[in-house]
């Protein structure tokens, strides 16, 4: 990251050019750009920022999949807001938008585990959207968002539920039982783990998945085990 290279102004400057919005107050772009680590004597970070643009980006994808979606029930569109506002979905829009390097962080935050990373880079993005809901109102932050979550909203897997609370309630239905998940090994340097997780039900074969995290590869394995046993459609199969 080297964002701490960097004065108010150019990070206003750089960050506009990665997303196509003017900042007007680069002091609140900073803020909204400086992790607690980094904060220094002045003691802003983005913290409270984050607080308002995770309600500001809730609100406006719940408007955006209520408008796109007439016909879908309500329980259908919480599935598809929480895989829009997840950490994981938010990181992946601040890697599209090269924020990372833009993020100011302590020294003894370069090293963060790969989970921390995620959360940190989600985290900044919502920031973000408050900094725009700042300066330029809903309509702003509406544009923003509706810019890089509409597409996201109309894939097959915005409409599923995690992959390990399907599994959880089919075994319950196919064999009254538990998914019982197991790291089978951990592989890479501490700071970039990749882990292999194998899930086992009663009366089926087990299914492996891997991730960079535990959390990722116990969702990996749930949903090899729920495409191989025809509970889910593989995602290039699913309308």
């Amino acid at each position: 990251m080297t964002g701490t290279r960097l004065s108010a102004s150019e990070l206003a400057e750089a960050a506009g050019r990665r997303t196509g919005v003017t900042f007007r107050d680069p002091a609140l772009l900073e803020r909204a750009l400086t992790h607690s680590s980094a904060r220094g004597a002045a003691g802003a970070d983005y913290q409270r920022l984050e607080f308002l643009g995770d309600r500001v980006l809730g609100l406006l994808v719940a408007e955006m999949l209520y408008e796109n979606f007439p016909e879908a029930p309500e329980g259908e569109l919480s599935v598809r807001l929480n895989a829009l506002v997840n950490a994981e979905t938010l990181a992946e829009i601040a890697d599209e938008l090269d924020l990372t390097d833009l993020i100011r962080t302590g020294n003894d935050l370069r090293a963060l585990a790969a989970r921390k990373q995620v959360n940190m880079r989600a985290d900044v993005l919502e920031a973000l959207v408050a900094v725009i809901y700042l300066q330029d109102g809903l309509e702003g932050a509406r544009r923003f968002i509706r810019a890089h979550w509409a597409e996201r909203s109309k894939a097959a897997s915005a409409a599923r539920t995690d992959a390990k609370t399907a599994l959880q309630e089919w075994s319950h239905q196919v064999s009254g039982s538990t998914p019982e998940y197991t790291i089978e090994s951990r592989e890479g340097p501490d700071h970039d783990p990749v882990f292999t997780v194998a899930v086992r039900i009663v009366g089926y074969p087990e299914g492996r998945g891997r991730g960079r995290s535990k959390r990722e590869a116990e969702q990996a394995a749930a949903a090899e085990v729920l495409v191989r046993e025809g509970v889910w459609k593989p995602l290039e199969d699913t309308p």
